[in-house]
């Protein structure tokens, strides 16, 4: 499993910064108003003639899917030994100690969670988030409230560990929430709570323009249910990708933690030696299960992968190849490949074969590229043989081959037919089996 950096290019880096400076926070009018949450549990809710009604509990708030700032949809307040609701359209004013309504006359009902509706101080406070700016799992040491058009709104999130001394320290030594620290919550991607029906924000710019090895960085700090949920989050390719950069004890670990049903979708949606891998390094009872969430035709080609040594061509191959006639011309080859674009990483080359389907030569990509349209590939092959192995040679013996012939690739044949290739990365990551993707700087923390 390749691991790769998650260093931006000078464009992305710009694109984001660009981001920042169109947020909230950046707002001089939002920055003067930010009140922690933090600091208001257990304040007095006063009303319009100053008489204090009760004390803070919780703030709720709406999530959903077209919101970078979640609205406050009202206040959880202690009234006696009552937990009651107030709409947050009473509430005046939003100070640092205390809440202002603008009416003596409040309706106080009993509080009942709301589908979309999140508790601020139970379910987000302390809790992991994801910055998907700086492509880093956070814990919220505070949150940040602060009027912004026309309603209360959730804008921002303060991570530090002196906000952390702060809130546990006396109440009088408490001192309010430094602007320039706080990470603005559009950049922020929040998990539900247990009992909260609120779901990922799948259509976050942000999450959507992470790589796969940002994600399985992500994945690899956040705990099982964040984890599941944002998987939930993207579709079934993305996070393929994101599993095939994961280190494979926590792969392990995820699809131990997930629904059979839920890891049979995720590996079954990965490249077929990816999947093969994921699957054995699974107790057997495990892995029949999840085939058996698989359909039928998938569960039957990774089983018979399975079948080959671990440390053998056939263990460590892919199965996804691009096998041509020799009457066929090098356009239709092209338009073949287009068809497996998302595939790209897996194909450097089109394997040729006759009307029985022996292997009778391997063009690659490049050559493929250069060719006229009309060119058939019977015509691009060359003298040479094309590089091969059966699926029973050893890991050294294919690394032998490659580097002998210096190419980027070998088929795996059987019976004189192709069955599988292995690419030279694959080749290094079975070599180095204790691999793992380096962790470089990232640029945006």
């Amino acid at each position: 499993m390749a691991r790769r950096s998650p260093l931006q290019t000078p464009r992305a880096l710009r694109t984001r910064l660009d981001q920042r400076h169109r947020r909230l926070t950046t707002t001089r009018e939002v920055r003067e108003a930010v009140v922690s949450l933090a600091g208001l549990l257990g304040r007095p809710v006063r009303h319009q003639r100053g008489e204090e009604i009760g004390r803070l509990i919780d703030v709720v708030a709406r999530f959903s899917g077209d919101q970078a700032y979640p609205p406050a949809t009202g206040l959880v307040v202690r009234v006696g030994r009552r937990k009651v609701f107030l709409d947050a359209g009473l509430v005046e004013h939003l100070g640092h100690d205390e809440i202002t309504l603008r009416s003596a006359r409040v309706d106080l009902r009993d509080f009942a969670r709301r589908p979309g509706e999140l508790l601020l101080a139970r379910d987000v406070l302390d809790h992991q988030l994801v910055d998907v700016d700086g492509v880093q799992v956070i814990r919220a040491a505070d949150l940040y409230l602060a009027p912004a058009n026309g309603r209360i709104r959730l804008v921002g999130v303060d991570t530090s560990a002196q906000t952390l001394l702060r809130r546990l320290g006396p109440a009088h030594l408490r001192v309010r929430p430094t602007p320039e620290r706080v990470i603005d919550w559009a950049a922020v991607q929040p998990f539900s709570g247990p009992e909260a029906s609120v779901r990922l924000r799948i259509s976050h710019e942000g999450l959507q323009r992470l790589r796969p090895g940002e994600l399985a960085d992500l994945l690899e700090d956040l705990g099982r249910q964040a984890q599941q949920e944002l998987l939930e989050a993207l579709r079934p390719e993305e996070a393929a990708d994101a599993l095939e950069e994961m280190d494979p004890e926590e792969l392990e670990s995820l699809l131990r933690g997930a629904a059979p049903d839920k890891a049979a979708v995720l590996v079954a949606s990965m490249e077929t030696d990816e999947a093969v891998e994921a699957l054995r390094d699974l107790a057997h009872p495990e892995r029949e299960e999840l085939l058996e969430h698989m359909p039928v035709a998938r569960a039957a080609e990774l089983t018979s992968l399975l079948g080959y040594e671990e440390d053998t061509a056939g263990g460590i191959m892919t199965t996804l190849l691009a096998v041509v006639p020799l009457s066929a011309t090098a356009e239709e080859v092209r338009e073949r490949l287009r068809s497996l674009a998302d595939h790209r990483g897996e194909i450097d080359a089109a394997a040729v074969v006759d009307d029985d389907g022996f292997l009778a030569g391997d063009v690659g990509l490049f050559d493929l590229a250069l060719a006229d349209d009309a060119v058939t590939m019977g015509s691009l092959l060359v003298d040479e043989e094309p590089l091969t192995v059966l699926p029973t040679a050893s890991i050294p013996e294919v690394a032998a081959q490659l580097i002998e012939a210096r190419r980027s690739s070998v088929l795996v044949v059987e019976n004189d037919r192709p069955i599988g290739r292995i690419l030279a990365d694959d080749l290094v990551d079975a070599l180095l089996p204790e691999r793992g993707r380096l962790h470089f700087p990232r640029l945006l923390q």
